[in-house]
């Protein structure tokens, strides 16, 4: 049978050494950045009823239209791969009754995502993403930490060259009027619109202002800015949120064009590009959605968060990042049955003290695993036969430098650590 037939479905990817200790990084580094900001880790289904996100993300988005896996389960319910993260937390904050615990409750999350669409650079129907979500405060305080700390983030794993957008698209009080100014405004361009658009007009005209068809950039050319229409409220926040951002030191620039492709948001939303992805080069992105809770059966409650792209950090990462494979810090060629019984017992009592450690195989010659040793880079490499055996003395050599030389095998544990 041919191996063709057994190869990943169109979308989904391997991620390989070394290229995995790049994600290593990132996901160590977002664990010890959140732990200091008080966000503590939560895991959720990748497969949820398909109401929990076409509730949340509105059923006339791209992604509850085209692009979620759903399907009916063996018991004839619609149940659906998550597309994205912040419906399944809500879900769980409100079926666990999170909202009685101390608040503000902060979470953070890491794992795959599912979408049917296009693959491209940086984007798979598998991709991963690490997000946050804050609940019950409404402050512009709690938005300028959450941004804050993805700058953070974003510094600490060595990222370039990327700009923070922010934006305010305002609340229930403020969001007719602005509807009406761009359905006005809209009205003698729809027949020059794509069709998706053509169809959000009526049923979301904001998203209009997120299409990536050239021909609906050209249409809402002087559109009428969203920020021009919010409520003494909002317009508060967004500007107590900018004072905050400068307090900390957080570079961002206004676009008044950016809403955000899902239904849920409120307010603040805010993105993270960077020019060296080209046309996909959003980074991270994310905002406040106050409704949302209260949508799912919960209490009134303000949130909010934001997703970081793994396959886009992961990409800009890797074309500055070195990534030096991992490799052994020990191997022992073994000369003989009784020295490679021996060596395969100090291998665990090596491994006991953190070493990596390889043990050549007794019935190749000794030529041939310093050969492996060579290929496999590895730092350190122990010879013991018999000889060495009966006198508690064995060659060592270091591959990098060539240096050699001969240690008591007691004191293996000792040389490593003065070389380490």
């Amino acid at each position: 049978m041919s191996t063709q037939q057994y190869r990943t479905l169109k979308g989904m990817q391997d991620i390989l050494p070394p290229d995995i200790m790049l994600w290593q990084k990132v996901e160590q580094t977002a664990r010890q950045i959140f732990s200091v900001y008080g966000f503590q880790e939560i895991r959720t289904p990748i497969m949820e009823s398909t109401s929990v996100f076409s509730r949340s993300i509105g059923e006339s988005t791209d992604i509850v239209e085209k692009e979620m896996y759903t399907f009916a389960d063996k018991g004839d319910r619609s149940v659906s791969l998550r597309p994205e993260g912040t419906a399944s937390v809500v879900r769980s904050y409100v079926e666990n009754h999170l909202d009685k615990l101390p608040a503000p409750q902060k979470f953070y999350y890491a794992g795959p995502m599912f979408r049917y669409e296009r693959p491209q650079s940086g984007r798979f129907r598998q991709f991963y993403q690490i997000g946050v979500e804050a609940f019950a405060d409404a402050s512009p305080r709690m938005d300028a930490e959450v941004i804050a700390m993805l700058g953070r983030l974003l510094s600490g794993i060595g990222l370039e060259g990327i700009s923070f957008q922010i934006n305010s698209i305002g609340c229930e009080q403020c969001r007719p009027g602005y509807r009406a100014a761009l359905l006005g405004f809209f009205s003698e361009r729809t027949g020059n619109l794509c069709d998706d658009c053509k169809r959000r007009y009526d049923r979301n005209p904001l998203r209009i202002l997120d299409c990536k068809a050239s021909t609906c950039r050209e249409q809402r050319q002087g559109a009428p800015k969203i920020t021009d229409h919010l409520c003494a409220d909002c317009r508060s926040h967004f500007v107590k949120l900018q004072e905050l951002l400068s307090l900390l030191k957080v570079s961002f620039s206004l676009n008044p064009e950016m809403v955000r492709g899902l239904d849920y948001y409120t307010r603040t939303t805010f993105e993270v590009t960077s020019q060296r992805l080209g046309a996909q080069n959003s980074v991270a992105a994310g905002g406040r959605y106050d409704r949302l809770v209260k949508e799912f059966g919960g209490p009134e409650t303000p949130a909010i968060g934001f997703a970081l792209g793994m396959e886009r950090v992961i990409e800009l990462l890797k074309k500055t990042d070195l990534r030096i494979p991992p490799s052994p810090s020990v191997f022992f060629a073994v000369l003989g049955n009784a020295a490679g019984s021996a060596c395969f017992m100090l291998a665990e009592d090596l491994r006991d003290k953190g070493f990596w450690v390889e043990v050549g195989d007794s019935s190749s010659s000794l030529k041939s695993q310093m050969r492996r040793a060579d290929r496999m880079t590895v730092r350190h490499v122990f010879i013991m036969g018999d000889d060495e055996l009966r006198s508690g003395m064995l060659r060592w050599k270091t591959l990098a430098n060539s240096s050699q030389g001969e240690l008591k095998v007691a004191d293996i544990a000792l040389f490593l650590a003065g070389q380490s």
